[in-house]
């Protein structure tokens, strides 16, 4: 295995480094709004979800979006900057490493970006007392592969980008109905039938249906089903990253 890529990984971490703090404080803002303002306020007024309280059933859903998020963030706006505006990869492939190493760095650097981002949010759980078992220790390579599933559809999104502008399309039509359809909020079965059967097509689902049993101690179901639907999301989704990104920048 070409293992060259670990030298653009190690670049991309030695630059955030400088600004890790504000970084991490950034990433860690929203998922922790998301947890104290609806976990605590609305979830005062609800009864509780599936056998447990709102803001537990909240935490096995936020770990997974937050991890979309970082993910999805990294690949795009920081990958783009690098590609399109500060030329850091034509540099880069200047040197002995190729395209495929460049790409191969930056997917699995916002992966890991986006496990920081996951391991953030589950340790705030865990302070809340959100996590009663040693099997949430699991969600660690969950976040770990979800996060290759983001960062992947992201390089996408980045290889056909002409502008910054373009990735709120993404976010718009592609994250936000994620968030609101693959279970963060609530249970699927509180959907309609066809935006249920919409919804086992989304990776997020698949996450979040690892996620959250594993935050309240259980082993969930068909766990292998949900890993095989995340490692093709991902496998597939970077063989074509790499395709349109050769074919935007060496042709």
């Amino acid at each position: 295995m070409n293992l060259r890529f670990i030298h653009v990984w190690r670049r991309n971490l030695l630059v955030w480094r400088k600004l890790a703090i504000p970084s991490m404080l950034g990433n860690l803002a929203d998922p922790l709004l998301y947890m104290l303002g609806l976990g605590y306020g609305l979830g005062s007024m609800l009864p509780q979800m599936q056998g447990v309280s709102y803001v537990a059933f909240l935490a096995g859903g936020v770990v997974c979006s937050s991890t979309m998020f970082t993910a999805s963030f990294e690949a795009m706006y920081s990958a783009f900057s690098r590609m399109h505006v500060q030329r850091t990869w034509d540099a880069i492939i200047n040197a002995p490493l190729t395209l495929d190493d460049v790409v191969m760095g930056e997917w699995v650097w916002a992966a890991s970006k986006s496990v920081l981002s996951g391991c953030a949010v589950l340790l705030v759980a865990a302070a809340m007392g959100l996590i009663g078992s040693p099997l949430a220790l699991l969600i660690v390579p969950v976040i770990m592969l979800t996060g290759l599933v983001f960062a992947a559809l992201g390089l996408i999104v980045t290889a056909l980008s002409p502008s910054y502008d373009f990735f709120m399309y993404y976010f718009t039509l592609a994250i936000t109905p994620m968030m609101l359809l693959c279970g963060v909020f609530y249970p699927l079965e509180q959907l309609p039938a066809f935006a249920q059967i919409a919804a086992q097509a989304l990776p997020l689902t698949h996450a979040v249906a690892l996620s959250r049993p594993l935050m309240l101690g259980v082993v969930p179901a068909h766990a292998w089903l949900h890993v095989l639907v995340l490692a093709l999301y991902a496998s597939v989704s970077f063989s074509v990253a790499q395709h349109y990104l050769r074919r935007r920048i060496l042709t």
